[in-house]
């Protein structure tokens, strides 16, 4: 390869700084938006329809269990954000990397879908399916008094697992996590990319710094495909996560089961419970991740590669 080829290659951003910007992000959208969260969850387990929908759902809680309880589960789901964002921008970034044309330094829109896709599936084996099933263990329990639940916290939630359904009981779910993660995260990072050129004409390596309001933007456009395309995946992660063997047998023996069960026992549109509160929480919690990562990263390029703005 020739120097002058090598000098044209854009500078690249670090994978570690990736997982960085990735994770503060993750730590600052967990502590805004887990209230929708925790009544995603709710309206999702709900089969005998005591909720009537999202602000019924969360007056309820906070009328029978307190204010305190549309937090349940901040613990594993904020380290949980964290260590999935870091884990998901540095291995995004490493497969990228990969993916580039050797000559050119080039990412190809199939090479960043692939590259999405990979940090999706690695993040939902690695970190999300454990981390989630103690979440929804923990979320689904309902009442005010401690001694009367069954889970403690999330430690103790994941003894007991571990204890009652072996090591592997913390990976239940898995692949519908695997495939919803996955899908989810191609078609993110490829949108995210997509809008921040056609909207902001930002290009990474440009030295320029988006405002915190236009990564947002988009941010939130990148997060809405998503969920309505994997939303079958997320309402059978939940189920699958969210049984436990006390008092028989499993109800849902595994992902292609529990997608049939639920079909014929709720109808199809029971596949995309929980849909609205995934709307009202993954595009905002997309907007304000990429509104912190943005400003490091634009800081690290400007500072560290030393790249003025073009």
């Amino acid at each position: 390869m020739s120097q002058e080829s090598s000098n044209d290659k854009k500078p690249t951003i670090p994978p570690y700084m990736k997982a960085i910007s990735g994770s503060l992000g993750g730590a600052v959208e967990a502590s805004c938006l887990q209230p929708i969260d925790v009544i995603k969850t709710r309206l999702q387990l709900d089969r005998s329809g005591n909720y009537k929908g999202i602000i019924h759902c969360g007056s309820t809680i906070v009328k029978t269990e307190g204010v305190r309880a549309l937090w349940k589960g901040l613990t594993p789901f904020a380290t949980h954000l964290t260590l999935k964002y870091a884990l998901r921008m540095g291995s995004n970034a490493v497969f990228q990397s990969a993916f580039k044309d050797s000559e050119t330094g080039k990412l190809s829109n199939q090479g960043r879908l692939m590259s999405g896709f990979g940090a999706g599936v690695l993040e939902a084996l690695a970190i999300v399916t454990p981390f989630e099933v103690v979440k929804i263990r923990l979320q689904q329990q309902k009442g005010l008094s401690h001694e009367l639940l069954k889970y403690k916290g999330p430690i103790h939630c994941a003894r007991t697992i571990i204890r009652e359904e072996g090591f592997l009981g913390l990976w239940a779910g898995a692949a519908p996590t695997v495939m919803r993660n996955g899908t989810n995260q191609a078609a993110m990072f490829t949108a995210k990319n997509a809008f921040d050129v056609l909207l902001w004409k930002k290009h990474e390596g440009d030295g320029r710094v988006l405002q915190p309001w236009q990564s947002m933007i988009s941010g939130f456009l990148a997060g809405t495909a998503g969920p309505v395309c994997t939303g079958p995946f997320d309402v059978v992660k939940t189920r699958l996560m969210a049984q436990s063997r006390e008092g028989g047998e499993l109800k849902y023996k595994g992902m292609v089961h529990a997608i049939r069960t639920i079909y014929a026992e709720e109808g199809l549109l029971a596949l995309w419970k929980g849909l609205l509160p995934r709307l009202m929480r993954i595009p905002p919690g997309q907007a304000i991740m990429w509104a912190v990562a943005d400003q490091i990263i634009g800081l690290y390029e400007r500072r560290s590669l030393h790249i003025a703005p073009s």
